[in-house]
């Protein structure tokens, strides 16, 4: 029996289907590559990306500038509010007591500063009856001087008797004294004039410092009760509600928060190895977790932050002890958002979102440049009524204790101005 001889067809079969598997992976690999760096080099390279974005906004603290019991609360969160709107409402009584306390104190004050212009004119009377009583006690001095002046040289010839002349001269004497007495007096008015001129000269009454100091008192008392009502200073939805009835709370004390929705923007956290080729006012778009990829955003690049988040955090690292690991850092890059999208798709803050900014553009700032004075970012004006209303108060008052003379003059002084 004959072995079988072996089959060597089988073998070149094999190494060339395991080659051109080979040869197939390998062009696959080479392929990626290709496509990898063409799309680095058409695109990679003319955009900088990272999902480390999270929606910002202005979150307005509400906190009493008084101290008080919590009355009433108008305002609970996701409630939308406009500024001005009540939001809480602090026990006024004791506000409203040293509000009435601060308003009899005004009007005595003006009452008095009136009695201080009214002795003027006393005192300036009480001078000139000083004087005339010193020239009359003066001219009787000078009658008496002449007199005994007559008497002494008919002494010795006996015309006048030595007991007149002692007469006379105890005259003399009595009225010397008198002339004393006289000008003390009218010395001591003149000093009491000036005095009380002193407190008077160069100010009308209602701006007397006295009267001054009392409409302070009273409008720091009217501001205190205008300020138990605590008001939503800009228009926004209410967030973080913690007062409670019938709590007491301090100045400061946060109660709420007020986040403007309306206005947004996007911290987006860039590696420090992307911000070589983002500049100020570059265009980005952008996506939401809450929308998905459906929903696209537009923003432009309003500023980069001027340290990582590790710098300013609140216990900062402290890379020089210990053994230390290289952390790639993140800068906040700061996107406006396009207002009308954001109405059209309202975000909340804190959301997630892609970022993606096109650096094709190199012309703008890395920093932003310094602008000098300007407008506000922020403002509200509805303290200001508060303020006004204050005023008012206070010119009324003074104008009702000033008298008809002075409130005549007063208004006569404000028309010619």
């Amino acid at each position: 029996m004959s072995a079988t001889p072996p089959n060597n067809t089988q073998a070149p079969a094999k190494n060339g289907t395991r080659k051109k598997g080979l040869t197939v992976i390998a062009a696959a690999v080479i392929v990626a590559g290709l496509v990898y760096g063409g799309y680095e080099w058409i695109v990679g390279s003319r955009y900088e990306t990272t999902d480390n974005a999270y929606v910002q906004a202005n979150v307005v603290q509400i906190t009493p500038l008084v101290g008080g019991t919590v009355r009433a609360v108008y305002a609970d969160d996701t409630d939308f509010v406009k500024a001005g709107q009540k939001l809480v409402s602090l026990d006024p009584v004791d506000a409203r007591v040293a509000l009435e306390q601060a308003q009899a104190q005004l009007a005595q004050t003006v009452r008095e500063v009136r009695t201080l212009y009214a002795n003027n004119s006393g005192l300036e009377a009480q001078v000139k009856v000083r004087e005339a009583d010193l020239k009359r006690v003066t001219s009787d001095l000078e009658r008496l001087q002449a007199d005994v002046a007559r008497r002494q040289p008919l002494v010795a010839t006996g015309a006048v008797g030595k007991e007149e002349l002692e007469h006379a001269q105890s005259q003399l004497t009595a009225a010397r004294a008198q002339a004393a007495a006289a000008q003390s007096a009218l010395q001591a008015a003149k000093d009491q004039l000036a005095s009380n001129q002193v407190l008077t000269d160069g100010v009308k009454v209602e701006e007397h410092p006295n009267v001054l100091r009392a409409a302070a008192r009273l409008r720091e008392s009217y501001l205190a009760l205008q300020r138990a009502e605590l008001i939503a200073p800009v228009d926004g939805w209410v967030a973080r509600r913690s007062v409670q009835l019938g709590q007491r709370v301090a100045a400061g004390a946060p109660l709420m928060a007020v986040v403007g929705l309306q206005q947004v923007w996007v911290d987006a956290n860039f590696k420090e190895s992307q911000l070589a080729k983002l500049r100020i006012g570059q265009k980005a778009t952008l996506e939401a977790d809450v929308y998905g990829k459906k929903t696209e955003y537009h923003g432009t690049v309003q500023g980069l932050g001027a340290g990582t988040g590790a710098a300013f955090a609140l216990l900062p690292a402290q890379n020089a002890t210990g053994n230390w690991i290289k952390v790639v850092q993140r800068v906040p890059v700061r996107i406006a958002l396009d207002p009308k999208e954001v109405q059209e798709h309202p975000l909340r803050v804190g959301l997630s979102m892609d970022v993606q900014v096109d650096v094709r553009e190199q012309g703008g700032q890395m920093l932003s440049a310094a602008t000098g004075a300007s407008a506000p970012r922020l403002q509200t004006t509805i303290f200001d009524t508060q303020e006004k209303a204050a005023d008012e108060q206070v010119n009324r008052i003074i104008a009702a204790n000033l008298g008809k003379v002075a409130a005549a003059r007063t208004s006569t002084t404000t028309r010619v101005q």
